[in-house]
């Protein structure tokens, strides 16, 4: 039996050196660096970023230059205080200013502050979105990658499966060409390797559909050639209450959800600043010029500074101020039974997952023992098929027996590194 792994093990080999081994490392670097809904994510925060400013808080002054210019033509009739009569068909009127204003609101009800603050907080959410995003691509990843280092396994296995089959078509026909065996057994063991043959090339289409599907995660070119590990490491020390208190600061739809209090008690602070009086001052440096054709004053220039301040402070406004109040903190209640919620749903999940993972974590002791048990009875039955002591329905029992053995203890390890990639996922600490 071992003679037939080594077997399989040089095909295996062989394929390797002909193609890049690609490391989990390496597929979440790649991922971090080029996957698509990584990268929107990360030109969402810096969109975040840039909306944090002093400006669109509404702290800092507008400045603005103007430019008007006003011309009219007329006709004009004027009688003036001692009855003198003065007319003029098409008299123009012109009139121009130009200069330099400058607005600033001083005092807002502390709104401006709140604001502030507030983008500050949404700077955050986009922060932890992109964490969020991130650890979910990774998982992807890691799924992925896993999955395939499953199914090359059972290439291995079914390799083995058709290096064995080969051999008892082999031994049969020799059986049958002595006369020790009918033209049946020969027949039976050739549907037996045909049979092999369709599981592997089956077995070899799934695993080339899901190597472009990794290429697709990490966003590169779809028929890159490469292949993965062929072991999986599991992590079984993994503790309850330990990923819990994790989950607790760093699981990103906690945070999420706590970013949203945060930014629901900041809107009321917003809302409560229409309470109190609005104060602004504004200044300006102004040319003006203007041209008539008719009248005492024919043309008229001037330019100077202009200042003054100016207040207003809602009185009444139909209680609309105590209704937005009081939508505004139910929005605060809302948030925090969001909180609550979003808390208990990821304990529920971590508790649910972490009992998977400790039957997967067990299920993989009692396969490793199952296929241990499998390939010593495959090696007795063939040992006794090569002196003719037992029939070829035997054989292919025990190699089949020996064939899921591997399958499912290559499946229990499988599901045993996706429990623990889902449990530090929960978590909110990805890490290989």
């Amino acid at each position: 039996m071992r003679f037939y792994l080594y077997i399989a093990f040089i095909f295996i080999t062989t394929l390797s050196q002909a193609q890049e081994v690609l490391t989990p490392q390496q597929a979440i670097a790649i991922a971090l660096e080029n996957n698509y809904d990584i990268k929107l994510a990360q030109n969402d925060l810096k969109i975040d970023e840039q909306n944090v400013s002093l400006a669109n808080a509404g702290l800092l002054p507008n400045v603005a230059g103007t430019f008007t210019q006003n011309n009219n033509i007329q006709h004009l009739k004027q009688t003036r205080s001692d009855g003198t009569v003065q007319e003029q068909d098409n008299a123009h009127n012109n009139s121009m200013n130009y200069g330099v204003n400058l607005g600033w609101t001083i005092f807002d009800g502390f709104k401006m502050f709140a604001r502030y603050d507030q983008l500050q907080e949404l700077q955050k959410q986009g922060e932890t979105e992109l964490k969020l995003m991130i650890l979910n691509r990774v998982s992807d990843v890691m799924t992925t990658y896993f999955d395939l280092v499953q199914q090359q396994q059972n290439l291995t296995v079914m390799d083995t499966a058709i290096v064995i089959s080969k051999q008892r078509v082999t031994t049969a026909d020799n059986r049958f060409k002595i006369g020790k065996a009918a033209k049946l057994e020969v027949l039976n063991a050739q549907v037996d390797l045909n049979t092999d043959q369709t599981n592997l090339l089956r077995q070899k289409e799934l695993y080339e559909n899901t190597k472009t599907y990794l290429n697709e995660l990490l966003a590169r070119d779809l028929t890159t050639k490469f292949m993965v590990i062929d072991s999986v490491n599991i992590d079984d020390k993994l503790k309850l209450a330990d990923l819990m208190n994790i989950a607790s600061q760093q699981n990103p739809q906690i945070q999420l959800a706590l970013i949203n209090k945060r930014v629901a008690e900041l809107n009321l602070k917003q809302v409560k600043g229409a309470r109190y009086p609005q104060v602004a001052v504004n200044t300006g440096y102004v040319f003006n010029n203007s041209e008539s054709s008719l009248g005492f004053t024919q043309q008229s220039n001037s330019r100077g500074l202009n200042y003054g301040v100016s207040a207003s402070i809602n009185i009444f406004n139909g209680f609309l101020q105590n209704r937005n109040e009081k939508i505004a903190k139910i929005q605060i209640d809302n948030s925090k039974v969001l909180v609550d919620q979003q808390t208990q749903t990821i304990n529920s999940q971590l508790i649910s997952a972490f009992q998977t993972y400790l039957t997967n974590i067990e299920l993989v002791k009692l396969e490793a023992t199952n296929e241990d048990i499998a390939m010593q009875n495959l090696d007795i039955t063939l040992e006794k098929y090569r002196i003719g002591t037992i029939t070829q329905l035997e054989v292919r029992a025990a190699q089949l027996n020996y064939v899921n053995a591997r399958v499912r203890s290559s499946t229990a390890q499988f599901q045993a590194k996706i429990s623990e990639i889902t449990l530090k996922q929960l978590a909110g600490n990805v890490t290989f």
